[in-house]
């Protein structure tokens, strides 16, 4: 099977280029098997991220034909297996090496969203766990689920066409996790820092996010949610025109 696998080196490189890789594999063998292939028998110095190997990391996220994919989760299968299938990186992400991306403005997003408020549920007056019904956990387990790959980031129609600086999917639906979990009871202040500049409104609900999620997240469902409680708990009386 041919893999046209993406490779720039910015301590080197002027700009990118792809190597193309012939591997003997199985149509059940994962493309992250392949690539460990690729760096152990033909070429080490390909450089990508990987650790549990199971889809519960999210380091091994790649663009893989164009789709932002974890390469732990995909098989050779998958894909038309008679033409070569390319691998790159991370869309949106400046490049470290080969398939490694700089996430920091991923994770400088979800501290965007942190407020003074102490979102630990603990009960400390009276020193044990909040109990909270499955009823009330089930309204954002979805949301518990996100293993922080940046897939839905790298699907984003707005950051990558329209606004590099929207604080993403990935950031809502962390807030999202927040804003309705029963045992947080202050959760105006985080509704307000959605609301700022490049936050959730600027969201159009392209779906992309959703679509990509290895975790079957709802992504783009929850955000319509949380647009939903923003007009009812902070513009009861109508939302601004400019919302």
């Amino acid at each position: 099977m041919t893999f046209k696998v993406f490779r720039f080196d910015p301590r080197k490189d002027e700009k990118h280029h792809y190597d193309t890789f012939i591997v003997e594999t199985k149509l059940n063998e994962r493309i992250l098997d392949c690539l460990n292939k690729i760096r152990s028998k033909q070429d080490s110095s390909v450089s990508f991220r990987m650790s549990c190997s199971h889809g519960i990391c999210g380091s091994d996220a790649l663009t893989i034909n164009g789709v932002p994919s974890l390469a732990c989760q995909k098989l050779v299968k998958d894909y038309n297996y008679t033409s070569e299938i390319i691998i790159e990186p991370l869309k949106f992400y400046s490049v470290i090496k080969d398939l490694i991306v700089d996430l920091d403005p991923f994770f400088t997003r979800l501290e965007k969203l942190k407020s003074n408020e102490n979102h630990k549920p603990i009960n400390k007056l009276e020193k044990r766990e909040n109990i909270q019904s499955i009823e009330d956990l089930k309204q954002f387990e979805d949301a518990i689920k996100c293993i922080l790959c940046g897939s839905c980031v790298a699907a984003c129609p707005i950051t990558l066409e329209v606004e590099p600086e929207f604080i993403g999917p990935a950031a809502l639906l962390r807030a999202y996790r927040y804003i309705f979990d029963s045992r947080i009871k202050n959760i105006n202040d985080k509704m307000l820092l959605l609301e700022k500049a490049h936050g959730i409104w600027s969201c159009k609900s392209h779906y992309k996010c959703t679509l990509v999620c290895p975790k079957q997240i709802k992504v783009t469902k929850t955000i319509l949610k949380t647009k939903r409680k923003i007009r009812e708990d902070l513009y009861p009386t109508g939302m601004k025109e400019n919302k």
